[in-house]
C-alpha cells in the first residue's frame, strides 16, 4: 500500500513539472524548417502519426501517407477570397497566431492553452487544382490523438457555412 501511495506522489509531481514547463514554453518545440510553398507543393506529412496533409500522396513512400491524407479546402469565391476567409475565421479563435499571411498563402500556429504545445498549420491557394491545400502538424510528439484532422474538418464546416 505504501508503494501505490508512492507511485500516486511520483506521477502527480511529474504531471506539475509537466505542466509547469509548458507555461514556460519548453513544451512549444521549435518551428519547422522548408514551410511554404516549394514547386506546387506544401512540406510533407510529419513521419509520425501527428499531421494531416491533402498533399499526401504526393509523396508514395511516405511511412504516414495513408495517415496523414486529407481533402483539400474547397473555395468560397476565389482562392484569395478563400485565404481571406479563412484568416478571419482563424483570427477568432483562440490560441491561434498569424505568422504569414499572403493573397494565396497562410501560416498561422495553434498553441494549446493548458500545455502550450504549438501545431503549424498552412494553406495555400492551388491554382492548378482551384482547392486550397491544407497541412496541419504538430512539432511534438508521436501522435496528436486526432487533434490535427478534427481541427481542419470543423475548419472546414466554418468555412463552407461562412
Amino acid at each position: 500500500m505504501q508503494f501505490l501511495k508512492w507511485i500516486g506522489i511520483a506521477v502527480a509531481t511529474l504531471a506539475a513539472l509537466a505542466l509547469i514547463a509548458g507555461q514556460f514554453g519548453l513544451l512549444a518545440g521549435t518551428p519547422p524548417d522548408g514551410l511554404g510553398v516549394h514547386q506546387g507543393r506544401l512540406k510533407p506529412p510529419s513521419p509520425n502519426p501527428n499531421s494531416v496533409s491533402s498533399q499526401a500522396l504526393l509523396w508514395p513512400d511516405h511511412p504516414q501517407r495513408e495517415y496523414a491524407e486529407i481533402a483539400p479546402l474547397a473555395l468560397r469565391g476565389d482562392g484569395p477570397a478563400s485565404i481571406s476567409t479563412l484568416q478571419r475565421l482563424l483570427q477568432a479563435e483562440p490560441g491561434v497566431t498569424i505568422a504569414d499571411s499572403r493573397a494565396d498563402y497562410l501560416y498561422v500556429r495553434y498553441t494549446s492553452r493548458l500545455m502550450k504545445f504549438v501545431d503549424d498549420v498552412e494553406f495555400w491557394f492551388d491554382p492548378e487544382h482551384a482547392v486550397i491545400q491544407v497541412r496541419s502538424s504538430s512539432r511534438l510528439g508521436q501522435s496528436d490523438f486526432g487533434v490535427n484532422r478534427r481541427r481542419i474538418e470543423t475548419l472546414r464546416k466554418r468555412l463552407a457555412a461562412s
